[in-house]
């Protein structure tokens, strides 16, 4: 494994008060020292109403209720060539419901993240198990603090056992001390003292002890309990100190006021330890069983304390086979009698300390860190798994998951919108055309795509002014003097770039050589040929595999035209050949694909030695296209059975399985693409029901449940995000849904036993 180079971690940081946030500082310092070299950092949240004077580690912070933070901090992270992300994960310390805000934040990360969970719901709320599952498909690795932790992963999150690290809290490596030195330095000296600290609330059960307090000072005289800690912040914005008020009055209440110590401190680490040293023993009497790590009982466990608990899960682990002393929930009666039995019994006392001890030295910080280091190396080499619950059938979104053999109708009212007298407006703000970003050659391109094959029989016809004004952008994207098209204009019509990228040349290429073949107009078809003639022959000397196959495919129109052009069916060759070598080379087991990596619009890769084999008669081609293809299907299959594209989360990862999002529609439309031609040259009913489940993808069979299209105007939003789809209606995801749709009418309408076969897959679909 290549040794790590960066870590960030992610969660509440010292001075914030509360245990996440020692828990961060404490790892991460931690981490730190044990991989010497390391660059690490912190990325801390924030709450509204604090300001925080953050050490030098922490390098950005995140308002909780910002939304905008977390991306910017996922930009931040991204920039910084962080390895890997190791994320503190606590239900109420991120923005949104359920905390879903933290997904913006990891569905842009480019390195892989390991998250911890601080708590792990038995009965997780529907919205809960939502944005849990999805932190669970983001990550590389999931840690939890105890076995409990990985139950109820493997039960309720279906989370593999593989994916699953239990590492337990870490402790300070505290020597073994009595308690006498510190009780003289806190003025506790012949004192029996009982301890208790964390943020007060209500969950804690305080007044159980309290409760208690008059049957252990009639066994121990000197009995003393401490409650050590400030209230909780969000229980002093809601109610002030009243509950720490009412606590007072219990003691005063039950004549055990002098017992009683309220220190309403937030102390710091050292100070901490030295009031852990000095109780004789530690009690944490929680109301219910639903926690599932406690800083407060591992840090007393780690010093070796006698601690009396209740069976909360995490203590019914540290504490079993004798390492503890467990009591019933809400029981004062019971919580009196062990506290007393163990302030009277010095041998026994020191016996549960010394086990106590012995047993958490494998705790330890250096010890935890190590762990941690192994878990987080081993993330950067491992694939991202995407291993989600199957979710419930999606029933009636439209006619075609309704189980009518109707598609919707094509409707292109929201794609002429984005269209003005320059061209096709790139991006839109919801299902308004957003200026600021101008125009490119890919989406004008891709228009000029649809308007040809609208030209087909039983299809909407295009405008034909903007047709015209398509096409003429695209001439006006040629650049004469690099012999390149341009891509990015602004929306004041000046080109960004003197040359575009690879893909879209080969993409403008595709665009005419489709006019050239199927446009209705004789002298547009005249002009598509010769621009696609002049811009041809610099594809011999691209290197990216998708121009290459947007080209291939061009070539597929353009040699129906012109059959005698021997240029272009040597070109045709030399670059179907050169993506058949790209997949021998790049085969490695079970990765079959043209790259060691994934990225966009895959499925064209596989769909151009699809189409170039059957003009061709090439089977080799063919069975390559086929082959890919069945891969990449695999790929794009949830375990529900429903599609699921390639998430940009996955482009330029090696050797990767998919990652789950962002999903994005161009994905789905290849694929469709793709799936249809595949139909052409194989009889298996296996690519027409590809086809059709991707384009439910479209209407709503996704992972969350979601139609994308609006089948009333034509539009399509831009894809899903983890907790939600992206509103925008842009115009590259409403062109590959008009696309999509047209590509499945058409296949439907031929009448074809493989249209035949389309149409079954709805019913299947449906069912």
């Amino acid at each position: 494994m290549r040794p790590l180079q960066s870590v960030a971690f992610i969660g509440n940081h010292l001075p914030r008060r509360c245990g996440i946030a020692t828990f961060t500082h404490d790892l991460h310092r931690a981490v730190a020292i044990a991989g010497k070299h390391l660059d690490t950092c912190v990325v801390a949240m924030s709450d509204a109403n604090g300001v925080y004077a953050y050490p030098e580690p922490v390098r950005f912070e995140v308002r909780d209720a910002i939304a905008q933070d977390y991306r910017n901090a996922a930009t931040f992270l991204n920039d910084a060539g962080v390895d890997v992300v190791s994320l503190q994960h606590e239900y109420g310390i991120f923005g949104g419901k359920a905390g879903a805000d933290i997904l913006e934040l990891l569905s842009h990360l480019k390195m892989p993240v390991v998250t911890t969970l601080h708590t792990v719901l038995a009965a997780p709320s529907p919205t809960q198990r939502l944005v849990l599952d999805r932190i669970i498909a983001t990550s590389e690795k999931m840690v939890v603090m105890s076995d409990m932790g990985r139950h109820f992963l493997r039960t309720v999150h279906k989370v593999p056992a593989g994916k699953i690290s239990v590492i337990p809290h870490g402790i300070p490596a505290f020597p073994f001390v009595e308690p006498y030195r510190a009780k003289a330095k806190f003025g506790f000296d012949g004192k029996a003292v009982i301890l208790t600290f964390g943020l007060l609330s209500p969950s804690k059960g305080i007044e159980t002890v309290i409760d208690a307090m008059p049957s252990i000072i009639r066994s121990c005289p000197t009995a003393v309990y401490i409650v050590l800690g400030a209230t909780h912040p969000n229980l002093v914005r809601e109610q002030g100190e009243a509950y720490r008020e009412s606590l007072v009055q219990r003691a005063h209440d039950l004549g055990v006021a002098g017992h009683v110590v309220f220190l309403n401190h937030f102390v710091d680490q050292a100070t901490l330890l030295d009031y852990i040293s000095m109780c004789d023993v530690y009690v944490t009497p929680y109301l219910n069983e639903a926690q599932m790590t406690s800083g407060t009982l591992a840090y007393s466990f780690g010093l070796g304390k006698a601690v009396v608990s209740t069976p909360y899960w995490h203590a019914q682990e540290l504490l079993a086979d004798g390492r503890g002393v467990l009591v019933p929930f809400g029981n004062p009666s019971a919580i009196g009698m062990e506290i007393s039995s163990l302030l009277t019994d010095d041998v026994r006392r020191q016996a549960l300390r010394r086990r106590a001890y012995a047993t958490s030295r494998s705790m330890v910080w250096a010890e935890t860190a190590k762990s941690y280091l192994s878990v987080l190396t081993a993330a950067t080499e491992m694939d991202r798994l995407c291993d989600v619950p199957p979710r419930r059938p999606v029933n009636g979104h439209d006619a075609l998951m309704r189980g009518s053999l109707a598609l919707p109708e094509l409707r292109t009212a929201h794609l002429l919108s984005m269209c003005d007298s320059t061209g096709l407006l790139q991006h839109a703000v919801h299902c308004v055309p957003d200026r600021s970003h101008g125009y490119c050659v890919d989406d004008n391109a891709r228009a000029l795509l649809l308007a040809c094959s609208l030209g087909i029989e039983n299809e909407t016809q295009f405008p034909e002014k903007m047709t015209t004004r398509i096409a003429a952008f695209i001439q006006h994207a040629w650049n004469p003097d690099t012999r390149r098209f341009r891509n990015f204009m602004s929306y004041d019509r000046r080109w960004l770039e003197t040359v575009g990228s690879e893909d879209s040349h080969g993409r403008a290429l595709w665009a005419l050589a489709a006019c050239a073949a199927i446009d209705r107009d004789r002298l547009r078809r005249g002009w598509a040929v010769n621009l696609f003639r002049t811009a041809l022959p610099q594809l011999e000397t691209f290197t990216s595999p998708r121009a290459w196959a947007f080209t291939l495919l061009g070539l597929d129109a353009y040699c129906t035209v012109a059959p005698d052009d021997i240029g272009a069916g040597q070109l045709r060759r030399v670059l179907a050949d050169r993506l058949l070598a790209m997949l021998r080379d790049n085969t490695v087991g079970s990765w079959v694909w043209f790259e060691n990596v994934l990225a966009y619009d895959n499925a064209r890769l596989p769909q151009a030695l699809i189409t170039t084999g059957q003009a061709t008669g090439t089977r080799p081609y063919i069975e390559a296209g086929l082959t890919s293809l069945r891969w990449l299907i695999s790929q794009q299959t949830g375990r529900s059975g429903r599609f699921r594209p390639v998430g940009s989360d996955s482009f330029g990862k090696i050797l990767q399985a998919p990652a789950m999002f962002d999903q994005q529609p161009v994905e789905a439309t290849a694929t469709i693409a793709a799936c249809l031609a595949a139909a052409r040259v194989d009889s298996s009913t296996e690519w027409s029901a590809g086809a059709m489940r991707a384009f439910a993808w479209f209407l709503g069979a996704n992972d969350l449940d979601v139609p994308l299209a609006d089948v009333a105007t034509g539009g399509c939003l831009d894809g899903l995000h983890a907790d939600r789809p992206n509103l925008n209606m842009g115009a590259e995801s409403t062109l590959s849904y008009l696309l999509a749709l047209v590509d499945v009418r058409q296949r439907a309408h031929a009448g074809v036993a493989a249209g035949a076969s389309v149409n079954a897959s709805v019913v299947a679909l449906s069912a």
